[in-house]
């Protein structure tokens, strides 16, 4: 797996291009602005673009979707449980008062324990609501993109609609502080010291999760 960090729009998103060295096959998490840039960065690199995925519907991370998907033909791909925000008159709204066009209606759908795949290059899903009712990561080779889930340094919000702060904890307990402490964490946004860490050292540096443990 080859993939790079990129920060994109107004609210520090970090944005990742993921891909197959071998097939060059290639997906983005969180296309949160500046499409074009992303849209060029794929071409400069001669892959193709198969799945556009959202670790959650929040706008400031799926706020490309559209345009992307006009300009590369890939697929959006979003949890089960985002597909009906994203549809709703509610979901547009939240959109529209962030000044963004609406996201399209998603192509496909998954579920905990899924997997993505991109050439020879797996990823699997993992559910963790809290921050958003369709919230995931994706985990692939000892690296765990954490969307809103997990900063470095901090954790999502669970004050806003939607969230639930009871399912948010045990998400990180159950799913994220399971996995092995070398596990690379590379964050929705920019919001910490560094733009990566590891479960092992948010377990130690981490004041929320240092809580938990």
């Amino acid at each position: 797996m080859d993939f790079e960090q990129i920060k994109v729009g107004q609210m520090a998103v970090f944005s990742y291009l993921v891909s197959c060295p071998e097939t060059k096959e290639a997906l983005i998490i969180d296309p949160g602005g500046d499409v074009e840039k992303l849209a060029d960065r794929v071409k400069e690199k001669g892959l193709t673009l198969k799945y556009i995925v959202n670790t959650h519907a929040h706008a400031d991370h799926s706020c490309g979707n559209g345009k992307l998907e006009e300009l590369t033909g890939a697929k959006l791909v979003v949890h089960e449980m985002c597909k009906p925000l994203l549809e709703s008159p509610m979901g547009k709204d939240m959109y529209y008062k962030l000044g963004y066009a609406p996201s399209p209606s998603p192509d496909m759908t998954v579920k905990d324990g899924d997997e993505l795949v991109i050439g020879n290059v797996s990823m699997k899903v993992l559910h963790t609501p809290g921050h958003s009712p369709g919230g995931i990561c994706l985990l692939c080779q000892g690296n765990l993109f954490t969307g809103d889930t997990l900063f470095v340094g901090g954790i999502g919000r669970t004050d806003l609609p939607g969230s639930d702060h009871v399912q948010f904890i045990a998400s990180l307990r159950e799913k994220l502080l399971t996995l092995p402490d070398e596990t690379v964490v590379w964050p929705g946004h920019d919001y910490g010291p560094n733009p990566s860490s590891t479960i092992g050292l948010e377990k130690v540096a981490n004041p929320w999760i240092r809580q938990m443990i």
